[in-house]
């Protein structure tokens, strides 16, 4: 089978999916923005051929690139992994008559408000939303549905550009932030109180067949707003929990929807005093090394499982479902320059069987913001056979870590 995968090289994960395709027998031919011979030689050594264009995202160069590789062989598939490359990546693939995911399917799983318009038809449980092109409609929708709300990019993905809203003062400085009065639409929801985590899958023909369920402590917002939380997402090994029956039903449910067919996906979810409530889903991997940790806690390569997907139409192993396992952010005191590191030979002595990988940039790097999310400054990747043991087990370890900025 022959794959085109766009932008093999950034970010530094991409490499992983180029691999696992050379090593389930793809041949691949890489499109992206950097000249080839830049690329490093572990990406070279998986791809036959490559192509470089202007930008990823500008289709009349995508196509023109496409169009190149055809005429010199037959293509099977075209994938990307990145949120920002699954729309153009779609259209493009339609009009080269690629098989893959659809420009239909790829925008419903980019536009929140049409996303949720179609899972309500379809009776999935969402937050009641809407699209807005002005500052006049976020008011009206604010008076109809009440306080809190969230307002958001309608293609986002995270929480970058998210703003949580409780009263009138909120929500005007958001509206500021947002960009609706220059133009941008932006996607306004109802607030859902409750736990907040994500399902992932890969799919095939439509069927899921790898599944994943993962928490996040505290939710996205609280942890990408506030500098002392040390936040962390666990995956839970205990996917056979007649509570977690609701969240798989949603995720076919979903899937089934939203037309994907051969995919990775990442769904979000909330559950609260409402109940179960979908919140969004992208048709691409988890991001922030999410897949290591789901490799971590089964003892396998999700990487290349979703490669045989892609390749042979079927998977290769079952996960193990031996341990749950956790990606923990630590932050500096401040921003600025990483000065010194309290607690870390300790921690990890302590728990070094249960520590699967971490990274601690040396004293002089830069202090990364807190909004730049779990991988900005500090992590460790860290597994248990026993969820709630995990769970004590990151908590001692943020409280004993520290991270002095200067």
């Amino acid at each position: 089978m022959h794959v085109i995968f766009v932008e093999p090289a950034f970010p530094s994960n991409q490499r992983e999916f180029v691999r696992a395709l050379h090593a389930v027998g793809a041949s691949v031919t890489g499109i992206g923005e950097r000249p080839g011979e830049y690329l490093p030689d572990e990406i070279k050594n998986c791809l036959v051929a490559y192509e470089q264009v202007p930008s990823v995202v500008h289709e009349p160069s995508m196509l023109e690139a496409v169009q190149r590789v055809q005429k010199r062989g037959w293509v099977d598939r075209m994938e990307t992994t990145v949120e920002a490359h699954i729309m153009p990546a779609a259209n493009v693939r339609e009009k080269c008559q690629i098989p893959g995911t659809s420009a239909r399917t790829a925008y419903l799983c980019r536009d929140k408000p049409t996303m949720k318009d179609v899972l309500r038809e379809a009776g999935v449980p969402c937050a009641q939303s809407t699209s807005a092109d002005s500052a006049a409609e976020i008011r009206d929708f604010a008076a109809k549905i009440g306080f809190p709300l969230i307002l958001k990019p309608r293609g986002g993905a995270g929480a970058s550009g998210t703003y949580k809203v409780g009263n009138d003062g909120e929500l005007e400085f958001a509206i500021r932030e947002s960009g609706v009065e220059n133009g941008v639409s932006i996607a306004v929801e109802e607030f859902i109180e409750g736990h907040e985590g994500f399902y992932d899958t890969i799919t095939i023909d439509g069927k899921v067949t790898h599944d994943f369920i993962t928490h996040y402590y505290p939710g996205v917002l609280e942890a990408m707003r506030t500098r002392w939380v040390s936040p962390y997402f666990i995956t839970t090994n205990r996917m056979d929990a007649e509570h977690y029956a609701e969240v798989k039903d949603l995720g076919q449910r979903v899937v089934d929807a939203l037309g994907i067919t051969t995919s990775a996906t990442h769904m979000e979810w909330f559950y609260g005093p409402k109940g179960l409530k979908f919140s969004e889903i992208g048709c691409r991997p988890p991001g922030v090394g999410g897949w290591d940790v789901y490799s971590a806690a089964n003892d396998f390569d999700l990487y290349k499982e979703w490669a045989h997907a892609i390749v042979h139409g079927r998977v290769d192993q079952q996960p193990s479902r031996q341990y749950s396992c956790a990606m923990l952010a630590l932050r500096p005191d401040q921003d600025g320059t990483v000065a010194s590191y309290e607690g870390v030979d300790e921690v990890m002595a302590q728990y070094r069987n249960e520590i699967v990988t971490s990274h601690f940039p040396p004293p002089g790097s830069p202090a990364g913001g807190v909004e730049g999310g779990y991988m900005a400054n500090s992590w460790m990747r860290v597994r248990h056979p026993d969820y709630d043991q995990l769970r004590q087990i990151l908590g001692d370890i943020a409280d004993r870590i520290r991270i002095r900025a200067s």
